[in-house]
C-alpha cells in the first residue's frame, strides 16, 4: 500500500524498475493490497499489480509453509499462514522479500529486506 500512495516505497519500486529488476508478487500479496485499497486506488492499482511478475503458489510452496509453520509452532512461535505461503513463493523464485515486517518472516532460508512502513 506505501508504493501505491507514494511513500518511501514507491521510490524503491520504481528503482527496481529502472535496475530492469521487476518485482514479484504471489496471490496472497495481491489479496492483502486488494483489501487494503481506497475505492479510487482500483484503477491505478490495478496498473501496478499488472506490471509485476507472479510468484507461483502450489504444491511444493504449500508444502514448504506448512512445514515452517509446524515447525515453529513446535518452538513456540506462531506464523501466520499467509506470511508463510508469501515466504514460500519467495524462496520458491529465489528472490529477497521485501516486507515493512521482517520479525514476521524468521525462516532461515529466506532473504529478507527491511522496507519500513510509512516511511
Amino acid at each position: 500500500m506505501d508504493a501505491l500512495r507514494g511513500r518511501a516505497a514507491a521510490g524503491r519500486l520504481r528503482g527496481l524498475y529502472e535496475t530492469r529488476e521487476v518485482p514479484w508478487i504471489c496471490a496472497v500479496n495481491v489479496e492483502e493490497v486488494m483489501r487494503g485499497i481506497r475505492d479510487h486506488e482500483k484503477e491505478i492499482t490495478m496498473r501496478v499489480l499488472g506490471g509485476l511478475h507472479l510468484a507461483p503458489l502450489g504444491r511444493v510452496e504449500g508444502v514448504r509453509a506448512g512445514e515452517w509453520r509446524r515447525d515453529f509452532a513446535n518452538r513456540g512461535i506462531t506464523l501466520s499462514q499467509a506470511d508463510c505461503l508469501i515466504a514460500a513463493a519467495a524462496v520458491g523464485i529465489r528472490a529477497r522479500l521485501a516486507t515493512g515486517n521482517p520479525k514476521d518472516f524468521p525462516m532461515p532460508e529466506l532473504d529478507v529486506e527491511h522496507w519500513p512502513v510509512g516511511a
